[in-house]
């Protein structure tokens, strides 16, 4: 019986991690957002006004202002949560989304932010996701070629990079558990 399912992409996986970081504080503060600029297009404004744009128009703009304030509430809640997986201050860059007009502090967090850190097992040293080794103890913390020394899978059996026969290596046991 042969069953079809979707087949997961490492891109999709990784996408759905971090919207899972979105809280939901912020995904409520995004949706009042949204419905208090629905409120000022279509209750406060043409209350305040003689002259009334047509329709259409406010329609788009009631839209698009809705969506883009629903947006930064997203964004800042967003930071809030990766910015700490990232060594950084999330106070500092929370404040800075806010601040920034546009959405401009958003940007700069994206364009500035740190590698994700994570912990050594063996000697809890913060160390970077793109680390091989962690640098106060020299423990492996990810699969890497002995010849290259570039990244490989646990489950490659040559480095995609040199061709080099990664089972020579001589790699620390809990690297071989998925080598058969």
């Amino acid at each position: 019986m042969e069953t079809n399912y979707p087949i997961r992409t490492e891109e999709e996986s990784s996408f759905s991690n971090e919207l899972r970081l979105i809280p939901r504080w912020s995904i409520a503060a995004a949706v009042f957002a949204f419905v208090g600029m629905e409120y000022l297009f279509w209750v406060v404004f043409p209350h305040e006004s003689h002259h009334h744009p047509p329709i259409g128009i406010r329609l788009y703009l009631a839209i698009t202002w809705g969506l883009l304030a629903s947006l930064y509430m997203l964004m800042v809640g967003y930071v809030s949560n990766d910015s700490p997986r990232r060594g950084m201050s999330t106070r500092i860059w929370i404040i800075i989304c806010l601040v920034m007009p546009g959405g401009i502090g958003a940007v700069l967090y994206f364009l500035l932010r740190q590698p994700i850190i994570s912990l050594c097992p063996a000697c809890g040293t913060r160390v970077q996701s793109e680390y091989h080794f962690c640098p106060q103890c020299a423990y492996q913390v990810s699969a890497a070629c002995g010849n290259c020394y570039r990244s490989v899978r646990i489950t490659d059996l040559y480095c995609v990079h040199c061709g080099h026969d990664l089972a020579s290596d001589n790699r620390p046991a809990r690297l071989h558990a998925f080598s058969d």
